[in-house]
């Protein structure tokens, strides 16, 4: 059990964040030279002057995009090893974009944004989530909710559900996400944000402020190892591995996997179908 005498633990973690918060205002101040390279120097150097704000901030980096980050891209890299002809997709955009600016080069990555949402869409981070009713409520079918109760959805079967995805529910399908348009270029086609991404990143007055900084995070990783290392799963044919639901999603066991180095990217040749 944690115990924060003489504080509580929310207002700790709180002043931690604020006093990181003001050392990196003052580095910069100090430094007008500085090159803005964390996320956080990004931030602030835009012209963000609330520190509550700034604070909130950096409360989701530690709590919120951690853990749930790692286990989409853990699912993804998995999904990836088993569909060679989606990495050569994304290896290819990878080229395409590796000679423009950090955010220039991910925010664009339709094919790499196309897969991990399908990865979530099977996989979600946070496989169940819950709400508590401030006040008593009547759902759209009638259900009458008190004041009080705890309603929980279930991402993981959500994602799954033949009357949204279709009798192709479970395959890894990339391209369920994208549509050519009449000049042959692919863009990404979301959904009703109560369909997806709902599930995972929420939708309304309780969406994750989060979710375009996971989605460039997770695009600059994917970017990052793929454009000089394959992840191999260092597993026995035939394997596949067991999702274990806890408060974020995780692999049994972890993913072993063999990284092994790229010869040359600009070597390969890859086409769309």
């Amino acid at each position: 059990m944690l115990v924060c005498p003489g504080k509580s633990c929310d207002s700790r973690v709180r002043d931690f964040a604020m006093k990181f918060v003001r050392e990196k205002k003052q580095e910069l101040a100090d430094k007008s030279s500085l090159e803005s390279v964390d996320l956080l120097s990004r931030f602030l150097s835009s012209g963000l002057t609330d520190e509550n704000f700034a604070t909130d901030i950096v409360i989701s980096f530690i709590l919120a995009g951690r853990d749930t980050t790692s286990a989409a891209l853990t699912w993804f890299f998995w999904l990836l090893s088993k569909n060679p002809g989606v990495e050569e997709k994304i290896l290819k955009e990878i080229k395409v974009k590796s000679g423009l600016p950090v955010l220039e080069e991910v925010k664009d990555m339709v094919d790499t944004h196309a897969c991990l949402c399908d990865t979530m869409r099977l996989y979600p981070p946070v496989p169940v989530d819950g709400k508590t009713e401030e006040d008593n409520d009547v759902l759209p079918d009638g259900t009458v909710v008190k004041k009080g109760t705890i309603v929980a959805y279930h991402p993981y079967a959500i994602g799954r559900m033949v009357m949204i995805w279709g009798s192709d529910w479970a395959e890894f399908k990339p391209e369920r996400w994208l549509q050519r348009d009449e000049g042959g270029k692919w863009s990404f086609v979301g959904r009703d944000p109560y369909t997806y991404p709902y599930p995972v990143f929420q939708a309304g007055p309780r969406v994750c402020l989060g979710n375009v900084m996971a989605f460039l995070q997770m695009k600059r990783v994917v970017s990052g190892v793929l454009r000089r290392f394959k992840v191999v799963p260092a597993v026995e044919d035939g394997f596949e591995p067991s999702f274990i639901v806890s408060l974020t999603s995780k692999m049994k066991g972890g993913f072993p996997a063999r990284i092994e180095e790229r010869r040359d990217l600009k070597q390969l040749i890859m086409r769309r179908d």
